[in-house]
């Protein structure tokens, strides 16, 4: 069990989340993150067992940290979208996002 804390007293198992990933361009040298626009900085969400959204950051910048944060569900749903994993995302939702 990979257990995390996201902070406020707010834990979830990360071995039994769904891990959803960044999307990365190739920019002819580097793999630039779509979620931040950085080649040192990257995202990946994960959804818990009990369907809380919650969104890993981190830089490969020396002494950086790297930091959770709870999304809510339309703030998850946009990133999802974001970044090509619109099988994630309910119909109505996604048709709300088009719309």
């Amino acid at each position: 069990m990979d257990r995390v804390n996201v902070g406020g007293g707010v834990w979830f198992d990360r071995d039994s989340a769904t891990r959803y990933g960044e999307k990365t361009r190739w920019d002819g040298s580097n793999h630039i993150s779509e979620a931040t626009g950085s080649q040192w900085e990257h995202e990946e969400l994960y959804r818990s067992r009990r369907g809380a959204w919650y969104r890993y950051s981190w830089s490969q910048w020396q002494g950086s940290r790297p930091s959770w944060e709870t999304l809510s569900e339309a703030d998850a749903h946009a990133w999802l979208i974001a970044q090509g994993h619109e099988d994630a995302v309910p119909e109505a939702a996604l048709a709300a996002a088009e719309g």
